[in-house]
């Protein structure tokens, strides 16, 4: 029986899940668990590429030890960050972390040479602080000497695929993401390049469609983990491989990846990058089949994420669920503000932020947790009407998949507030739809139809209404 293996990493933890079809019903199992998270490191906050290397290999090790040896295997983490690469191919410097402050200033620098209404005609993309090109911006600003001493770069999956197969490829879901890239022609943007400034010799790498062989392993990459395999580009961001693990049942249905970030969108056959789409925020990313992942970024699990951790974690995330719903509490906060990105203490940027606007301040933790999950839920309707006014769709469910499909109350004040049904499940979307490119790759489904009808088989899918 062919086995796959998928390495889905996120900014807190990894997991490598090997995934297979028994009896026509999609089976996975996971071999492998790590720990992640950003740090300090000359001054910025940087992701340990060494150890998230390490832990991959190790993860490839004890899959093989549990008896998996798979046909192929593909990597998917965030997006926008990348690693500098010299004439050797080695690293250069650090891989910074999205959340980390370097960026500030750098969207209105590149408006003195390019107005952001044309960057986003051209790229499809909202402006995000942490956005690819502005993140190249500063870091040139900080160290100009890297315009000669780099000569490339890639993004967290290619790098680790990089070092894996000793072969380069940009691909195309996490390229899109960055602000490089025209949307139109899924290459990358002179008219961006020029304006920003960047060197032409980073840019050489192509980009490729998800599903693309990258390579085999190389020899001693081979001989430390005890087996050979095909290392497929999936679709390398993470919101790109959950959209495609979304049992969706007409395209009219909203798709929601629920992790540290809520993703919700549509999937479209091509962008929206009028005035009306720049104004409301939403962003135009690579999706599988060069569709268009027509979305918000809304801050998501991130803010009960920072929560817990900042009580000790005395509660688990099912509890924070239980008492968000218990609590009577009467505002919320907005789920789409960029204050929640960062903040030295999430409860106090909450609290703060319904002071501001006049709320009564919370009594209890359970009246923070209702004002953030009550929050998360009205950005999904109002996003959700703002799509429909945008695409001329009427939607007619919510597909949630991801982590944060397990919130119950979050799930029930969605159907609630959108008068939708909320199609929940599966959990471990990002993990399936890698899987899904690979076995589409391998030809054990035929397309991406094929793999998501039989999502509803294999998993246990839970509606709220």
């Amino acid at each position: 029986m062919n086995c796959y293996l998928a390495v889905d990493i996120g900014a807190s933890g990894g997991r490598h899940i090997v995934g297979y079809v028994q009896d026509g019903c999609i089976r996975t199992q996971e071999v492998y668990r790590f720990e992640n998270g950003a740090a300090i490191k000359n001054g910025h906050l940087c992701w340990d590429a060494e150890r998230l290397f390490s832990q991959v290999i190790a993860g490839m090790k004890a899959c093989c030890e549990q008896g998996f040896i798979p046909v192929s295997m593909g990597i998917d983490t965030w997006a926008v960050d990348f690693a500098l690469l010299d004439k050797n191919g080695e690293l250069v410097g650090d891989i910074v972390a999205y959340r980390d402050a370097r960026t500030e200033g750098m969207d209105a620098r590149l408006e003195k040479t390019m107005p952001f209404d044309e960057l986003y005609r051209i790229t499809g993309i909202a402006k995000q602080p942490f956005n690819t090109v502005y993140q190249m911006l500063a870091v040139l600003d900080e160290y100009p000497q890297y315009r000669e001493q780099v000569k490339d770069f890639l993004l967290v999956p290619e790098y680790l695929s990089y070092r894996l197969t000793g072969k380069r490829a940009h691909e195309w879901t996490n390229v899109s993401t960055g602000a490089l890239a025209d949307a139109a022609t899924h290459d990358w943007s002179p008219e961006v390049r020029k304006a920003a400034d960047l060197p032409d010799s980073w840019f050489e790498t192509p980009i490729v469609p998800p599903g693309t062989v990258l390579g085999t392993l190389k020899d001693e990459v081979r001989a430390e983990v005890g087996f050979d395999t095909t290392v497929i580009l999936t679709a390398t961001h993470d919101t790109g491989s959950a959209y495609m693990a979304v049992p969706a049942r007409d395209q009219n249905a909203a798709f929601l990846s629920s992790g540290t970030w809520s993703l919700l969108g549509v999937e479209l056959d091509h962008p929206v990058t009028g005035e009306g789409s720049l104004k409301a925020g939403f962003t135009n990313e690579g999706g599988w089949g060069y569709t268009t992942r027509y979305l918000k970024n809304i801050m998501g699990m991130w803010m009960l994420q920072c929560i817990r951790a900042e009580t000790g974690k005395k509660h688990s995330y099912a509890e924070m669920a239980e008492m968000a719903e218990a609590s009577d509490y009467p505002a919320w906060i907005d789920a789409a503000d960029n204050r929640f990105l960062a903040p030295a203490s999430m409860l106090d940027e909450v609290k703060a932020a319904l002071g501001e606007q006049g709320a009564p301040q919370p009594q209890s933790l359970a009246d923070v947790l209702r004002a953030v999950t009550l929050g998360l839920a009205v950005c999904y309707r109002d996003s959700i009407r703002e799509m429909e006014r945008l695409t001329g769709k009427a939607f007619t469910s919510v597909n949630i998949v991801g982590g944060g499909s397990q919130n119950l109350t979050l799930n029930r004040m969605t159907a609630k507030l959108t008068g939708l049904p909320v199609f929940a499940g599966p959990t471990e979307g990002t993990a399936l739809g890698n899987l899904a490119a690979q076995m589409i790759a391998d030809g054990v489904f035929s397309d991406i139809a094929a793999f998501r009808a039989a999502l509803s088989d294999s998993f246990d899918i839970q509606i709220f209404q």
